[in-house]
């Protein structure tokens, strides 16, 4: 069985917009795609570590508003929001998002959900209104940030898939 760790979040930049996002995850499609649209489970996983996260918005259905903030140790604060644009469980969830403190800079996010053999391979395919907003996406730290997210992420899976494990028996 592949631990938390076992699989690297990959970043690629295919065009001047776009910023391709993949990671698999040791968890069948169905799990994975409930624990990102479920707003209980979001604190558990969503952003560094470090932080706390709180679901201010989250209504998971075309044309629902979602809004995260992230607490920073020293307290402050970080919201991003977006919009829910189309929802197929378990296979695709179109959205935007957007950084509070810098609005305007609307992204578009594509993520789709690939099962295969248990496993489910996440492709986020984000696309920014200008080359400029990308670069300034990667610039940001992003990465290093994403990568956290998804360990936790896979380590929630691991948790999730254990509880279900065991109220089976």
């Amino acid at each position: 069985m592949a631990t938390a760790s076992s699989f690297a979040t990959k970043v690629t930049l295919p065009s001047d917009k776009e910023i391709l996002i993949t990671r698999e995850f040791d968890a069948p499609r169905d799990l994975v795609f409930k624990a990102m649209t479920d707003p209980d489970l979001i604190p558990r996983w969503w952003g560094p570590r470090a932080y706390t996260t709180e679901v201010d918005q989250m209504d998971v259905r075309p044309g629902g508003k979602w809004r995260f903030i992230n607490r920073t140790p020293d307290g402050t604060a970080h919201g991003f929001r977006g919009e829910y644009r189309e929802i197929v469980p378990p296979e695709r969830i179109v959205q935007t998002f957007e950084y509070e403190p810098m609005p305007g800079h609307v992204f578009v996010e594509t993520a789709t959900f690939t099962e295969h053999e248990g496993r489910t391979l996440l492709t986020i395919r984000s696309v920014a209104p200008s080359k400029e907003d990308r670069d300034g996406m990667i610039g940001s730290g992003m990465e290093k940030g994403l990568a956290e997210t998804h360990d936790r992420f896979a380590e929630l899976l691991v948790e999730l898939r254990a509880a279900a494990r065991t109220s089976a028996r």
